[in-house]
């Protein structure tokens, strides 16, 4: 499934964004900060996780959601973790550019699979 310009746009500007595991360490939810889409695919910026690492390793299937006033989108999909690579090399020179004091310690790749939409004035 592909992103549309308006879940990306939701996405990169959102008030607010939370990550969704589930593994070893049952649901866990966190905050995201550091987001990218590349080539319709979501790019999440570790700097903290580790319960949704260890999940992720486990269990790659994954829901993220960002909101902004009242309109916000969900994006469920698989994903994949790389702590080196090219990818991986390039998120951290798209960081440390933009935030020189982070130190990346890893990169989330989500392929989305399904989209909602959870505007509250959607029927």
């Amino acid at each position: 499934m592909e992103l549309s310009n308006e879940v990306i746009d939701l996405l990169l500007t959102a008030d607010a964004k939370a990550l969704a595991t589930h593994g070893p360490h049952g649901l866990n939810v966190v905050p995201v900060s550091t987001i990218r889409v590349v080539d319709r695919k979501v790019w999440l910026i570790n700097y903290f996780f580790k319960k949704t690492i260890e999940n992720i390793l486990a269990e790659p299937y994954v829901s993220l959601v960002g909101w902004k006033g009242f309109d916000g989108f969900q994006v469920k999909g698989s994903s994949q973790y790389d702590t080196s690579g090219p990818q991986f090399e390039e998120a951290k020179t798209w960081v440390a550019q933009k935030l020189p004091d982070r130190v990346v310690k890893g990169l989330l790749i989500l392929t989305p699979e399904e989209i909602y939409n959870i505007s509250p004035t959607v029927a």
